[in-house]
């Protein structure tokens, strides 16, 4: 990988985190506001079953946005950490090079696409 691609990688990067975390901020203060709604009483006595279970599902469906959302920017950080070791594009299993199709696919990809299938097979 030539500097020019490996700087253009880094502002895809450094781009994609300022918006991971700008998400996850968004996320986590909805779901702060919506934890104190719920623990302040605001929510009505009359409110139904169906409602509450309603709620309770977009509670945990925002708590998993969340947790996605710190899983890829944990990912974009390490990819950037790559850059500045000089290891990026390496396949962190066998230190092969990952294809750039593959990185302009998804920049923080740390596997090759074999190292990657082995991976999931392992986690069925």
């Amino acid at each position: 990988m030539n500097k020019k691609q490996l700087a253009s990688f880094k502002k895809i990067l450094l781009e994609e985190k300022e918006s991971l975390e700008k998400e996850y901020r968004e996320l986590e203060e909805g779901n702060l506001h919506s934890s104190q709604s719920e623990f302040s009483g605001e929510m009505p006595f009359e409110e139904d079953y169906a409602a509450s279970g309603t709620a309770t599902f977009e509670r945990e469906r925002d708590l998993s946005l969340s947790e996605n959302v710190k899983d890829i920017l944990q990912k974009v950080n390490e990819a950037l950490e790559r850059i500045e070791a000089g290891t990026y594009g390496k396949c962190i299993s066998c230190g092969a090079d990952i294809p750039i199709e593959r990185l302009q696919a998804l920049p923080y990809a740390s596997l090759c696409i074999p190292c990657k299938q082995k991976e999931e097979k392992e986690l069925r």
